[in-house]
């Protein structure tokens, strides 16, 4: 009878184990899925690879600046920060270039070189804005990153989507398949050692 019974335990707890084995390697793939629809494509699109030194030949508050959309529309569709424009002289090539933030600043609105977070305070935006104006004056020369095939002439101040930010991606994902793995083979070693020893058992008997 407590054999019975045992042997009932360790059939529930093997189950529990193989369903959380299989729910971790599920949610793994899902989180490739994840990653693979909505961040790869920006890793993709990031072309600023090389780095090298810009020199500040530009760093100007533009007071109102047309949605990107639409060049002819009226006051309502006028962005609501002033736009800071930066221009730099690319020391490799030397080229004079518009200088973005990030990847995302090229893609959000490519007209302004620096996007506010919080565009909720107007009168707090537009000190944000002029501090890092005059940022820019003072500081002068500083890295930055260039396409190398030139078939985009900007370059950025910094790099959101690298190499190791795209590796330390994958690291949470990849741990959780092969802690799943790993539990689905234990649970089919101890099955497999279960029957065998039952098989032993009964042909000693």
């Amino acid at each position: 009878m407590l054999g019975k019974k045992l042997e009932t335990a360790q059939k529930r707890g093997d189950t529990r184990a193989l369903f959380l084995g299989l729910g971790m390697v599920a949610c793994s793939v899902l989180m490739y899925f994840f990653i693979g629809v909505t961040i790869v494509p920006k890793y993709k699109k990031s072309i600023w690879t090389e780095e090298s030194t810009c020199n500040l030949t530009k760093a100007s508050i533009r007071k109102k600046i047309h949605c990107i959309f639409n060049e002819d529309a009226g006051e309502e569709n006028l962005f609501r920060y002033p736009c800071l424009e930066v221009r730099v002289n690319l020391t490799t090539l030397g080229e004079v270039v518009m200088l973005y933030e990030t990847e995302d600043t090229w893609t959000r609105n490519p007209k302004c070189s620096y996007i506010p977070g919080n565009l909720e305070n107007t009168g707090e935006v537009q000190k944000i804005v002029k501090t890092i104006k005059g940022n820019f004056r003072r500081t002068r020369i500083f890295p930055c990153f260039y396409d190398p095939s030139r078939a985009e002439p900007s370059v950025i101040l910094t790099r959101l989507y690298t190499p190791a930010g795209f590796i330390l991606t994958l690291i949470w994902p990849s741990l959780m398949m092969t802690g799943g793995i790993l539990i689905i083979t234990l649970v089919k070693i101890n099955q497999y050692l279960s029957v065998l020893a039952a098989s032993q058992y009964i042909r000693g008997a």
